[in-house]
């Protein structure tokens, strides 16, 4: 697998029964805190591999440093935040680079393994499935909210919190019940990514709007003008692929936000679903149903 229906990582079948899943994810910080950064950026690194229904191995940092302006230990901090979740995930860090560069920036390199007949890929989602999305949105509204020193000390402390939690425990227990899809929801916002999962299997997705979760108090960030410049890059490329008559524009606004580190967006059978939400319940593991595949539209998603 390459990069043709953009998926979440390549894969390179070595056995029969033994497949390479390779990802590399580099961000700048969502966050002042440096320790913070590095175990989000590490997050969202590993998080391209657990969609893919595989196990992080070894990874190798990337770090790109301004050592003229920042002192050395908050390298320092930003790879140890990065180290403990790799540990986390039972990945092990074997290396990696530090470039001096203007600007911060830090991500990681991650190889993971799989059987080849157990990849789930973004593009064979079936019609009937159930969406589920394990992780709310708006971290990049409230990254934005914290750059510009405007947002409420709770609603940052629950956006750190969410971005620093690995797709882990959610992308293993999808695995038990046949996942028809899934793809992780980041750059390209909750919308770019149910385009990609809908233009690869020949769908559309419907969504239906009430159900999608938010970060808290996020609609109070969206009126206040905290969106970030990606996020209407974003709504500019992908609203001509969607079909939202009469909702409020500010309303779709979260959907096209960028997330740094998001949930997964699984497709399951109905039935698979319905088991796999009581079993996420019990497991203390956030999962949200929030629409199902239906047949090929005129756009590739259907907000409702």
């Amino acid at each position: 697998m390459g990069p043709e229906t953009s998926d979440d990582a390549g894969v390179y079948c070595l056995t029969p029964e033994l497949a390479l899943v390779e990802t590399c994810d580099v961000v700048t910080p969502p966050v002042d805190d440096p320790y913070q950064f590095g175990r989000i950026a590490a997050a969202n690194a590993l998080s391209d591999i657990f969609a893919m229904g595989a196990r992080p191995v070894t990874a190798m940092n990337l770090a790109f440093f301004p050592a003229c302006s920042m002192e050395a230990w908050v390298l320092a901090e930003l790879l140890a935040g990065g180290q403990e979740a790799l540990n986390e995930a039972g990945c092990c860090l074997v290396g990696g680079h530090t470039v001096e560069d203007d600007e911060l920036k830090y991500g990681l390199s991650v190889s993971g393994i799989v059987h080849p007949t157990r990849i789930i890929r973004n593009s064979t989602a079936r019609v009937g499935d159930r969406l589920i999305l394990t992780k709310p949105l708006g971290s990049g509204i409230v990254a934005t909210a914290i750059k510009g020193e405007l947002v409420a000390p709770e609603v940052e402390t629950a956006a750190i919190s969410w971005m620093m939690q690995l797709n882990r425990a959610a992308g293993e227990l999808m695995l038990q019940y046949d996942p028809s899809a899934c793809t992780d929801v980041t750059g390209f916002g909750l919308i770019g990514h149910c385009c990609e999962m809908a233009r690869g299997a020949g769908v559309t997705l419907a969504l239906h709007l009430d159900q999608i979760p938010l970060m808290s108090g996020l609609s109070a960030l969206v009126g206040d003008g905290m969106v970030p410049a990606g996020c209407y890059r974003n709504r500019d490329y992908y609203s001509s692929m969607l079909d939202c008559a009469q909702i409020d524009p500010d309303r779709l606004l979260p959907l096209f936000d960028p997330q740094t580190s998001g949930g997964l967006l699984i497709a399951l059978a109905p039935a698979a679903a319905e088991r796999f939400l009581a079993a996420a319940s019990t497991a203390g593991i956030f999962a949200r149903p929030m629409g199902e595949v239906v047949q090929r539209q005129t756009q590739l998603v259907s907000i409702r």
